[in-house]
């Protein structure tokens, strides 16, 4: 190789290095940030830098109604309490279900989809799940639990420009977060998986069927027994 085309090759390995190691200082000083601080998602983040408004009411865990947080757990990832941030078992499970066009579902945790919305981008690709892997991993061992599931119901999106079970349960059902009954919180469960097109105060037959259903998993102790 000549001389010149080398040391562009070299140089270029040294951006990429120093690019990674800036990122990888970025990431794990906004993980011990958001171990204290209310973050705030990529969506958000978007919405701000485009001028789109959004709203966004940060609170405490204790805040929330525990019947809508064993409704969240039971209808995103049952498993939150004893998987380490990635659920090993159901996500091999989808690539060995998984066709040529690739898996038909998801096989995300709570911690999985908390990393992707704090540090990701939306959509679906393997490029993305390779990186929101590792950094699940490391928001299982950083935070506790309970900052895990009070992070993500202060950022998951529920609405377009809603982010936040307070500002869903204020926009929905016209009351707080720690308001919220078991049926209510079991609506805006089963808007998760699409929050833009559901709404959880005008439910179709077969969502009502669905929350009935996440109300009756989330009456499992087991649920919540990390919390």
């Amino acid at each position: 190789m000549p001389r010149r085309p080398r040391r562009f090759a070299r140089r270029l390995g040294r951006a990429l290095a120093l690019a990674s190691i800036a990122l990888a200082l970025a990431f794990f000083g906004l993980v011990a940030l958001y171990a204290f601080v209310d973050p705030v998602s990529t969506l958000m983040l978007a919405r701000a830098i485009r001028g789109e408004p959004y709203e966004r009411i940060a609170v405490r865990l204790d805040d929330v109604a525990p019947a809508a947080v064993a409704a969240v757990i039971a209808s995103e990832d049952a498993r939150f309490c004893v998987n380490g941030g990635v659920d090993w078992n159901e996500l091999f499970k989808v690539i060995d279900q998984a066709d040529d066009e690739g898996p038909a579902r998801g096989a995300s945790t709570l911690t999985m989809q908390t990393a992707k919305n704090l540090f990701l981008w939306p959509g679906r690709s393997a490029a993305r799940k390779a990186i929101e892997i590792p950094m699940a991993l490391v928001l299982g061992q950083a935070w506790s639990k309970r900052r895990l599931m009070e992070n993500y119901l202060n950022i998951a999106e529920w609405g377009d420009g809603t982010f936040g079970i307070e500002a869903a349960a204020r926009r929905y059902f016209k009351k707080s977060a720690k308001a919220l009954d078991a049926r209510e919180g079991a609506l805006l469960a089963t808007a998760l998986p699409n929050p833009r097109a559901r709404n959880p105060a005008h439910p179709t037959p077969w969502w009502r069927r669905r929350a009935a259903l996440i109300e009756t998993w989330a009456e499992d102790p087991a649920i919540t027994k990390c919390l």
